[in-house]
């Protein structure tokens, strides 16, 4: 039967040459296990702090039973591996501890030991500080200030914050302030405020600035509690801030309320209700809250009651209704999930669950908008979308009719989504030297190389790094203007011509030439930065890196587009200046300049649209009963085999198939949806 069901999709595959990325990109809606083996750590765990840094690796603190001890692990995109080379960084237990990152590269983590302990790490070894305290503490917390001063909050005094500066721990406002400090949380915004949050008598949160000095009380944000709550067990809350300095609290209601799940936001005055109140089905525990960077919320707890004990779910707000709903299932573990922590990979554009079950686990699913594939209307300024692998990924992307009448991305290349401001730092997207692909130098992050032996595509085989040299050294140098950047990929490009990026897309998608930049200039009314933000194309002033130093210049103030054109002295690009903006400016071929796509028709072939379909979820497998079928159609039958083909009788109800009367092995999970598609999957039943 797989044999067969694995020849027709091959099949089609051949025909569509999408199928592939649709079944990918199935897989990566739903939670996967980050780096592959779960659980990390190698024996029980508990009290996870899971913290993402600027360029998308992974860092979880935890206490780790096997050493009985606080450790620290990193995922670097591969794989994990301990922060300074072995587990258990404390001389003794860590029962709480926080985990913060600097924006200099710097990690810092706090425990309960002799006091509060703090550990740094500088990126070769751990460094035990001074302590703020040598007073018994439980619940702590820590963050770390725009400027790299480390903040610590403790229950020490009744709630103490403090400030690590030239080695020297500074007090933070008056002691006292927070009466105690339970399930203790802290967030430093832009805006060089500093918040804490606990649990006493209700929810609570404080605010005062990073240069308070001890005459500067701490203040309750908005002037009273965010709401009664629950504080016994782990029913606990937590806080979240948004790129815009939005603070968000979510936390588990008084027992009058029913112990369920709550969202707040202040709005500048007031705690104000997210979406509907008290949404949980039942009673939980163990909160966390995620916000993106545009302030869309995200939670996870567990459920203390019924036949689901600890069981954590995820829930997402439905922001057309204002009603929270599940996200990636019913429920995210297979078992009981204790000390859930969330986190944003807004480089990969990931909300990732770090959580204990026997051990600590870390989880993910993909942010990336669900995509149909549709163009936009006829209209300038109608949206659509474009679904494709970049980077290795499954990306959806905006894309948007221009001012003239052609289909273009409404992002660059590389990007995390469509520009909010010209200096929108998430919206610059990757830096391309011209000619080449995506072979990873265009990474803001990738290393620089000297120029390769042969200067020239057919030469890059191995080569992921930015090139930089002299002007007569530097990328392709020859500069010959019968070059050609039109390639339809790596394996067929010549000494002359280098593969297109955006031909990765899908088909009719390109690089612009020259004339269509001339031609969009004039349509949009381009006539510097800020209305180059403005137009149809919301195009950022992303810079440019340096083709002689790899260097990064004008990011925020001035934006660099390439053409597919050849100049005298290189290639030919867009160029949006303070004061001018120049369609057709030539400049090195090795200086890195940011890729704007466009497409050469707007209509989707047949075979486009039938791979519209929502693809069909069956998760979690392995599974230890109830398996969950997520699809957009009706389902017409069930059917489940074991391995020798027979058939097992199964109860299926609300789109849930009810295993847990059967054997632990592998069973065959056979669809028929009423749309006339059918579906076949291997799960593990264990």
């Amino acid at each position: 039967m797989f044999k067969n069901l694995y020849y027709t999709l091959q099949k089609i595959g051949v025909g569509l040459g999408l199928l592939t990325m649709a079944a990918s990109y199935s897989y990566a809606q739903q939670w996967e296990d980050v780096g592959g083996v779960q659980p990390i750590s190698t024996g029980g765990t508990s009290f996870n702090n899971l913290t993402i840094n600027s360029t998308g690796k992974y860092y979880i603190s935890y206490y780790d039973l096997a050493v009985s001890k606080g450790s620290v692990q990193m995922f670097n995109g591969t794989s994990w591996s301990y922060v300074g080379g072995s587990p258990g960084i404390t001389t003794s237990f860590a029962t709480y501890n926080s985990l913060s990152l600097a924006p200099d590269g710097n990690v810092y983590y706090t425990n309960q030991g002799t006091g509060l302990e703090v550990r740094q790490f500088n990126g070769t070894s751990w460094t035990q500080l001074s302590s703020p305290t040598t007073s018994t503490v439980n619940y702590q917390a820590s963050a770390v200030s725009p400027s790299n001063v480390l903040f610590t909050y403790s229950t020490h005094n009744s709630g103490t914050v403090q400030r690590y500066v030239n080695g020297t721990w500074e007090q933070v406002g008056n002691t006292g302030f927070s009466s105690g400090a339970a399930f203790a949380e802290m967030v430093i915004g832009t805006n060089n405020k500093v918040y804490t949050c606990n649990v006493s008598s209700g929810v609570r949160v404080y605010e005062n600035t990073t240069t308070a000095t001890t005459s500067d009380n701490w203040t309750l944000v908005g002037g009273n509690i965010v709401d009664v709550a629950s504080s016994s067990e782990q029913y606990n809350s937590d806080i979240a801030i948004d790129g815009n300095n939005n603070l968000y609290v979510a936390y588990v209601s008084n027992s009058a309320n029913g112990q369920k799940l709550n969202v707040k936001k202040f709005d500048g005055a007031n705690w104000v209700q997210v979406g509907n109140a008290n949404f949980s089905s039942g009673r939980i525990q163990h909160v966390a809250l995620a916000v993106t960077s545009t302030g869309t919320p995200y939670i996870v707890a567990s459920r203390w009651e019924n036949d689901d004990y600890l069981r954590n779910t995820a829930y997402k707000l439905d922001t057309a209704s204002q009603t929270w709903g599940t996200f990636g299932g019913s429920f995210v573990s297979d078992g009981q999930a204790t000390y859930n922590d969330l986190a944003f990979d807004k480089v990969n554009n990931y909300l990732v669950l770090a959580y204990s079950q026997g051990g600590t686990k870390v989880k993910r699913i993909s942010l990336t908008p669900d995509c149909n594939n549709t163009d936009p209307g006829t209209n300038p300024g109608d949206l659509g979308c474009v679904k494709f692998t970049y980077r290795g990924q499954i990306v959806s992307y905006t894309t948007v009719r221009g001012m003239d009448g052609k289909v273009w991305l409404q992002q660059n290349l590389g990007s995390s989504q469509v520009a909010t401001s010209l200096d929108d730092a998430n919206s610059y997207g990757d830096l391309f030297q011209w000619g080449r692909w995506d072979d990873g130098h265009q990474l803001r992050t990738s290393a620089t190389t000297t120029t390769p032996s042969t200067n020239s595509p057919d030469g890059l085989a191995g080569t992921n790094s930015f090139i930089i040299g002299s002007s007569t050294a530097s990328w392709w140098a020859t500069n010959a203007t019968s070059d050609a950047w039109n390639a339809s990929s790596s394996t067929s490009v010549t000494s002359a011509n280098g593969a297109d990026p955006c031909k990765a897309i899908g088909q009719g998608w390109r690089l612009p030439t020259s004339a269509e930049w001339v031609t969009l200039v004039g349509a949009e009314n381009i006539n510097g930065p800020a209305a180059a933000y403005a137009s149809k194309l919301k195009l950022p002033a992303a810079g440019y890196r340096s083709n002689t130093s790899g260097a990064f210049t004008f990011a925020g103030t001035r934006g660099y587009y390439w053409s597919s054109e050849t100049a005298s002295s290189g290639g030919k690009y867009l160029y949006v200046g303070s004061t001018i903006v120049t369609p057709t400016s030539g400049g090195p071929r090795g200086q890195g300049e940011a890729v704007r796509c466009m497409k050469d028709f707007t209509g989707l072939a047949t075979s486009d649209v039938n791979l519209t379909i929502k693809p069909i979820g069956i998760y979690p497998n392995p599974t230890n009963g109830i398996l969950n079928i997520e699809t957009d159609s009706s389902i017409e039958t069930v059917n489940v085999t074991n391995i020798v083909g027979q058939k097992i009788n199964v109860q299926f109800s609300g789109n849930q198939i009810n295993m847990q009367g059967l054997t632990n092995g592998v069973y065959i999970v056979e669809l028929k949806l009423k749309n006339g598609q059918t579906f076949s999957k291997k799960v593990v039943k264990n």
